[in-house]
């Protein structure tokens, strides 16, 4: 039962809107200070969201999957953005400080073993850190998975999803001279971190228009224009990210090391539809790792939004809930 509305929720209705009991900035060293918040029970279930992009930031609406009577809900801005500064720094941030980071954040926090939520890059961020740290995870719940693998940026940057999208793609590649269109990501970082503000503000905003044109499988192309300041921390954050392969060792690395997690319990929720991180990647992870409930979304594309997409997160947190009832 609902206790706001006293009938049965639906799965689809995602919570009310919570606002946190704890806000805080927390020094990480190198430079860095990241925005940290907790919301729902103070004594609950602790389940700590990783949100995309990379540099995409947390939102309030990622509180709204779990049921605030149940959860401990921490939400934090990966370095570099959203209210974590300094803003759109790419300077001592890579992959595994942001592993360091979750660490920090569950030392801080005294908490033993962390459910982790995470879609796109934070279904990445949250395989790596629950291979590096898989005492510290209890269950894991993935949507729109991206393994950081080569095939994966191809696809995406290198004209794959433009077969279907070539309305959008095209103004993405016709920013580019044709010269270098045979490294989009290297073009663009040119471009994103060339030090003259305007043009970076203008190349960043290309970058994420593109991405977010593809995001819903409902999109009409357009994507919509992002602030500025958001455009430059994603796209420069994201482009640092991919330039340097996910700070990973090899290609592959986390499949080769799927085995790590293998007495983990989790849920993979991926769009049929997903143009962005195509459901081959969520389909191997989910064959190398027998503890995977593999859930995917007719009708759905890769947008945490999606109708169908935040139906089944709520629908598997209730089901996780249910075990502590």
């Amino acid at each position: 039962m609902d206790k706001f509305t006293g009938q049965k929720r639906a799965v689809q209705y995602l919570y009310p809107p919570i606002d946190p009991f704890d806000q805080r900035m927390i020094e990480v060293g190198d430079g860095h200070t990241i925005y940290v918040e907790q919301s729902g029970n103070p004594v609950g279930v602790p389940v700590i969201v990783l949100h995309g992009g990379p540099g995409g930031g947390c939102s309030p609406a990622m509180r709204r999957y779990f049921d605030p009577n149940v959860y401990r809900v921490i939400l934090f801005d990966q370095r570099g953005c959203g209210k974590s500064r300094p803003h759109a720094s790419v300077e001592n941030n890579t992959t595994w400080h942001l592993v360091a980071d979750i660490e920090q954040i569950r030392e801080t926090f005294e908490i033993d073993e962390l459910i982790v939520f995470g879609g796109s890059w934070g279904a990445t961020l949250a395989l790596i850190y629950a291979i590096s740290h898989p005492e510290r995870v209890s269950q894991l719940v993935l949507r729109g998975v991206f393994l950081s693998t080569q095939a994966e940026l191809d696809w995406f940057y290198g004209g794959g999803a433009g077969q279907f999208w070539p309305e959008p793609w095209a103004r993405f590649r016709d920013m580019i001279p044709t010269q270098e269109r045979g490294d989009m990501i290297a073009a663009y970082h040119k471009r994103l971190f060339s030090g003259d503000f305007r043009q970076e503000i203008i190349y960043a905003k290309a970058w994420s228009v593109w991405e977010n044109a593809l995001a819903s499988v409902y999109s009409n192309g357009q994507g919509g224009e992002p602030p500025g300041d958001y455009a430059r921390a994603f796209a420069r954050l994201e482009n640092h990210y991919f330039v340097n392969k996910g700070f990973l060792a090899e290609d592959g690395w986390i499949l080769k090391n799927a085995h790590k997690i293998k007495h983990i319990p989790g849920v993979i929720v991926q769009g049929r539809y997903d143009m962005i991180c195509p459901p081959q990647r969520a389909w191997e992870l989910a064959e190398a790792w027998p503890e995977a409930d593999l859930r995917m979304i007719r009708n759905a594309g890769h947008a945490l939004s999606e109708p169908g997409i935040s139906s089944e997160l709520v629908s598997a947190m209730d089901r996780i809930a249910a075990q502590f009832n």
